[in-house]
């Protein structure tokens, strides 16, 4: 039976997650979700959001070409960093293989999507994201839980030194106007790894796909606008796009339970313990890109979007049927979830001798 917490989460009641019966629960429900059909492409949908897509960017760009010299090229600033986010889903999902059946279209398409349109490095992605798919939230296995600007671990919290120490005390409230330079940091990785020594499948390519991006972009842009609106217009993109980026992925699985680094965990219980869908049925899968059937998504990374809403229904009775916890939340709560957990994990950077109740207090 489901219930729902104080904090908006609706969870069925825990169970314990042996590695034997974690399989067989993932194997019984692989079988209900393909006699569904709901593994089946849906490459129609994709080329129709991906035309709408094409066209909105050719009228973004009409627009910003009659607008001239003129500080209304912001909004179209704006514009551009909510299309390249939807680019950048797009490219996710090319890269899980839910657009096509061909492995060399799905990749095409994530290189052109990705590093062209989006500015974000495809086989940087790939080698990122596909480590977090195989251990989600498990110390020192997912990169997104890594040490890094910000911690997830209080142990993390406790090493920090310097002016990382004093952002980590407030690392919650810090989130969100951190990940305005989120888009920024996206391209900086991307051109790091693109222009490394080490051998990466295709790296000509996409090293020639992601620099011609940033040429033709910036040419256009410091071309038609003096200099300081061309940076006005850039950093109001970039903030956009590293805004609705990390927005979109950080409700996923921060604040869910972390995993220790030896303890062995079945595949089942792995990926439906550590996510956490948000609702809002068809809007919210456009404005996320599907990333709000988070559940689903892990459990069947190739997946179409059109078909997560009805797994997400036959996946959430199928935890209840074996007491198997489901989380699921509004966006806005979920917000809530993730800047009250970092700034918990920040307190280990407090002063030690601080009352941790009067700093908890203080954090709430």
């Amino acid at each position: 039976m489901a219930e729902t917490t104080p904090i908006g989460f609706t969870r069925t009641r825990p169970a314990p997650t042996g590695s034997h019966s974690g399989t067989s629960r993932y194997s019984g429900l692989l079988k209900q979700v393909k006699a569904r059909g709901l593994l089946e492409r849906r490459t129609g949908y994709y080329w129709m959001v991906f035309a709408v897509l094409i066209v909105t960017l050719g009228l973004a760009w009409t627009a910003f070409v009659f607008l001239g010299a003129s500080w209304w090229q912001l909004i179209v600033a704006g514009v551009l960093g909510v299309l390249f986010t939807q680019f950048a889903f797009l490219s996710h999902e090319a890269a899980h293989r839910q657009v096509f059946a061909s492995n060399r279209w799905n990749d095409r398409t994530a290189q052109y999507a990705g590093t062209f349109l989006a500015g974000v490095s495809y086989s940087w992605w790939m080698n990122k994201h596909t480590r977090h798919h195989g251990n989600p939230n498990t110390v020192g296995k997912d990169p997104d839980v890594s040490f890094d600007a910000l911690s997830f671990r209080e142990e993390d919290a406790a090493k920090r030194r310097g002016f990382l120490r004093v952002l980590v005390r407030v690392q919650g409230y810090a989130f969100f106007p951190l990940l305005l330079l989120e888009g920024a940091n996206l391209h900086w990785q991307s051109a790091r790894v693109l222009g490394s020594v080490k051998e990466i499948r295709g790296r000509r390519i996409e090293a020639a796909l992601f620099l011609l991006r940033f040429v033709v972009y910036l040419g256009v842009v410091f071309w038609f606008l003096p200099v300081g609106m061309a940076f006005a217009f850039l950093g109001v993109q970039l903030a956009v796009f590293g805004l609705y980026m990390g927005a979109s992925f950080a409700p996923n699985h921060k604040g869910m339970p972390m995993i220790p680094h030896d303890q062995k965990v079945d595949f089942f219980s792995r990926q439906v313990l550590t996510s956490r869908n948000i609702r809002g049925g068809w809007f919210m899968a456009h404005f996320m890109g599907g990333l709000n059937y988070q559940i689903e998504h892990h459990l069947f990374p190739n997946m179409p979007r059109p078909h997560l809403a009805a797994a997400r229904r036959m996946v959430r009775d199928y935890c209840a049927e074996h007491d198997v916890p489901y989380t699921e939340t509004t966006l806005v709560d979920s917000y809530r979830i993730v800047v009250a957990y970092l700034n918990r994990v920040g307190l280990a950077a407090r002063n030690p001798f601080e009352c941790p109740l009067v700093a908890e207090r203080r954090v709430r």
